[in-house]
């Protein structure tokens, strides 16, 4: 099954945007890396779940997108696009996970994350 396990809000001022959510709700952002500024929205004794504020690339410039867990980032996308999803972002690599974007039938995006195995 495929987990939620984080969010992105999408700004053109992505700075701005954490000022907000960090002032108004108290997350707790770090140092932003590719122009994304990592959220934490819960704590050790409450967790919430955590995500992140990106500026938004011209294909979802403002929005939400909720990041799901998938064992396998090519099942994932196959199923997907079978089903209706439109790919708008292959699969990137990064230090520690796969990621890749799609727009699901109704047109809501989504990210899918497969973690990188243990070597």
């Amino acid at each position: 099954m495929g987990r939620v396990i984080g969010f992105e809000l999408n700004s053109q001022d992505p700075e701005k945007a954490a000022a907000f959510y960090s002032n108004v709700f108290g997350w707790k952002m770090t140092e932003p890396q590719w122009e994304y500024w990592p959220a934490a929205t819960g704590e050790e004794n409450n967790t919430g779940i955590d995500g992140g504020i990106s500026r938004g690339p011209s294909d979802f410039p403002h929005g939400t997108r909720i990041h799901i867990e998938v064992e396998s980032m090519e099942d994932a996308i196959s199923k997907a696009v079978i089903n209706g999803a439109r790919i708008v972002s292959e699969i990137m690599e990064f230090d520690d996970f796969f990621l890749a974007y799609l727009v699901d039938p109704v047109g809501l995006g989504i990210g899918l994350v497969q973690k990188k195995q243990d070597e």
